[in-house]
């Protein structure tokens, strides 16, 4: 199963900004979106897990991401410079609520993810599902998402994000 999403082109100014919060205590990392407007479409949980438990959550309010939760992280492969794609604008991300199950309100998702991070883990790119030509937008301003010919979710690109807290 993939995740199907719609695109609606805006101007760069309507995106909205990140707030990156992590627990330390869980290791969880999440990036909470303020996303302006009226929206209409599915709200509740995209959860996207991959076979080595391996967990992304997406929390979706009228059809719009409202917020990313890497809550069980894959092994996250780190390189000196990880390269940003080339950007192809700034968009709404809808999630559409599914014709036969309209008021289906968690959506589970089973495939791979796999994670890169540049040294200072402050860019992190998370593959979904196998490895496909995508392009990349962002959808906040520090938040980018790669989307596959056939309009389903292929990567995300948290950029900026703040260092994990130290614990003493």
């Amino acid at each position: 199963m993939s995740i199907e999403v719609r695109l609606e082109e805006i101007e760069e100014q309507e995106l909205p900004p990140v707030d990156y919060r992590w627990d330390a205590d869980t290791d969880i990392l999440t990036a909470a979106l303020r996303p302006a407007g009226v929206a209409e479409g599915l709200s509740g949980s995209v959860d996207i897990q991959g076979p080595d438990g391996a967990w992304i959550m997406l929390e979706v309010t009228g059809g719009r991401v409202a917020s990313v939760e890497i809550a069980v992280w894959p092994d996250v492969k780190t390189v000196d410079t990880l390269r940003l794609p080339a950007e192809n604008g700034a968009v709404r991300l809808r999630v559409p609520s599914r014709p036969s199950q309209p008021g289906l309100a968690a959506v589970e998702v089973d495939t791979t993810i796999r994670a890169v991070a540049d040294k200072a883990e402050r860019t992190i790119h998370f593959r979904i599902g196998p490895q496909r030509s995508s392009r990349a937008m962002r959808i906040a301003r520090d938040l980018m998402v790669e989307v596959d010919a056939r309009s389903r979710v292929a990567g995300l690109w948290l950029l900026n994000v703040p260092p994990f807290p130290a614990t003493s």
